[in-house]
């Protein structure tokens, strides 16, 4: 058996260096035959530098980095919309899987990696922004970044924004498809609540805008999952009205038992707030004062008001008194803030700002830094886990006991809480795919990161935050226990072979909740081949 086994590998290492290669000629072949631009000079394979920076800017999970899954036969960056035909028609000829990478954020790294032969067409060529403020719109391609759409909605008025996420590099593609959570959901719901149309390449190579893919598939591409049904190739979004100054700030205290009392009265408030007030609640291990110092579980209450200062201190000392932030707080010099090393400096921390000035205090940054931040490529590939859950009852003072205890064991987790309310209880559950809306009181974003990239230490941290996950269970939404499709997590269920709809149901519902079904019934219509597919794609329902 022991040579048999030997004699399959030697044969199976050339075949698939053989396939490589074969594939790669008769890809450039196909295309050149399907499209009269020069689209060979985008498509790169393994050995040129340009495969090499594109892939590596694509792993923003650094722990798929040695994995050989996580190699594409090659990579494709068109330039034009009119490109993508032929990059479609001719990996569904070859019988070859396609990867659609936006921003790369996937949290399981789906738009890098596959477990079959597979091709990535990378967006990032495809970045043009057309903003008209007279309709309030902006028609972005789906290569854009949320960073360099705000930059631009910036460039052009100091009264607008666009309700999307908080991390800048993050792709606007994957982002919307998904649904969307950032500062703005409160007042303006998901990012994929504000988009009017889109354009939209299905597997037969036709592009279709909202009128022509008809209600159903629009419906399905805004909280859904793009990469489901088609290649989003650009969006209409509606843009948000906001003040010309807002005021960002942020409140640290120490998980303790006095403090579990502030925690409570955040649940009980902060998706009852009026919904020009987002405050989210942060929970990590911040790195001791002192070398040796003692370590602690830090609670930070960050939030983001759509008014002044002076507003936001009478909001405050109405629902939060707690917090006891003054109109001063919000004048003081960032440089002073960050650099102060006394402690009472760092408790909270306030600034009154134009709203792209917001952008990047969410972005980890100061006020007072450079706008640039927010078109720059600059990424921190990271060796990370995350997880979801969303919550729709008050978690009880013992959880958090619970929380404390685990946090101390790990050395770089992070429980990440978005409040809900407002706009969020408005929107119908049917109305997009996106299910968590009345009744939500927030969602939990579960993160944990480590330095060391081998396995036994992957393993540790891993294992830590699925037994964090698993503890947390009594304590959020049941029956079933839900998840975010955006914060992407496999130990949920996989499709199985041939990606039958009742092996998908688990995790399916966890995402959707009712309106799989229907997800899969659209996913059968528009796509019944199972072109577009992952290892957690939307599947026939037939």
């Amino acid at each position: 058996m022991g040579s048999r086994h030997t004699l399959k590998s030697l044969v199976l290492i050339p075949l698939f260096v053989l396939v490589t290669c074969n594939a790669f000629e008769d890809f450039l072949h196909c295309i050149s035959t399907r499209s009269k631009e020069n689209i060979g000079e985008y498509v790169h394979k393994p050995n040129s530098p340009e495969y090499s920076s594109l892939l590596k800017y694509a792993q923003k999970i650094s722990r798929w980095s040695n994995s050989t899954s996580a190699f594409p036969l090659f990579i494709v960056t068109p330039y034009h919309e009119a490109q993508m035909r032929a990059i479609i028609l001719c990996s569904k000829k070859l019988g070859l899987q396609v990867r659609v990478k936006s921003g790369g954020h996937d949290y399981e790294g789906l738009s890098y990696r596959c477990r079959s032969p597979f091709i990535m067409i990378d967006l990032c060529n495809l970045k043009s922004i057309n903003i008209d403020l007279v309709s309030e719109t902006a028609w972005i391609q789906t290569g854009v970044t949320l960073g360099q759409l705000y930059y631009a909605i910036a460039q052009k008025s100091k009264t607008h924004a666009f309700a999307g996420g908080l991390c800048p590099t993050v792709g606007s593609g994957g982002h919307i498809s998904g649904g969307g959570v950032g500062t703005l959901l409160r007042k303006y719901g998901l990012a994929a609540d504000n988009v009017v149309d889109a354009r939209v390449m299905d597997a037969n190579g036709q592009i279709f805008d909202r009128r022509k893919m008809g209600e159903d598939l629009f419906w399905a591409i805004r909280g859904g999952g793009g990469a489901s049904f088609g290649v989003i190739l650009a969006w209409k979004l509606k843009l948000s009205r906001v003040p010309e100054q807002v005021t960002a700030f942020t409140v640290r205290r120490k998980l303790d038992r006095g403090n579990i009392k502030l925690i409570q009265r955040w649940q009980n408030i902060a998706h009852q707030f009026p919904e020009d007030l987002f405050v989210r609640m942060i929970l990590q291990n911040p790195a001791p004062v002192v070398k040796g110092g003692e370590k602690i579980v830090q609670i930070s209450f960050q939030g983001l008001y759509l008014g002044t200062a002076d507003k936001l201190v009478a909001l405050s000392s109405r629902y939060l008194p707690e917090f006891r932030i003054k109109v001063r707080d919000c004048f003081q010099d960032p440089t002073e803030i960050k650099n102060c090393k006394r402690k009472p400096c760092i408790k909270k921390e306030c600034y009154q700002v134009p709203w792209i000035k917001s952008a990047l205090y969410f972005a980890s940054k100061t006020p007072k830094s450079s706008l640039q931040y927010l078109v720059s490529k600059s990424s921190m590939p990271a060796y990370y886990k995350a997880k979801s859950d969303f919550v729709t009852r008050l978690i009880p003072d013992k959880a958090w006991v619970l929380i404390k205890k685990m946090f101390l064991e790990e050395d770089s987790p992070m429980m990440i809480l978005d409040p809900f309310g407002g706009r969020m209880s408005q929107i119908c559950k049917s109305e997009l795919p996106f299910p968590h809306r009345s009744g939500t009181l927030y969602n939990i974003q579960y993160l944990v990161n480590w330095k060391q990239n081998n396995q036994s230490e992957s393993n540790k941290h891993i294992k830590w935050i699925r037994r964090l996950h698993k503890k947390m269970e009594p304590f959020v939404s049941q029956s079933p226990r839900t998840a975010y499709i955006n914060y992407r997590d496999l130990d949920l269920g996989v499709n199985g072979e041939g990606y039958k709809y009742e092996e998908a149901k688990t995790w399916g519902e966890m995402y959707f909740k009712d309106n799989f079904e229907k997800l899969a019934r659209i996913k059968s219509k528009v796509d019944p081949s199972n072109f577009f597919r992952n290892e957690q794609s939307i599947p026939l329902l037939f």
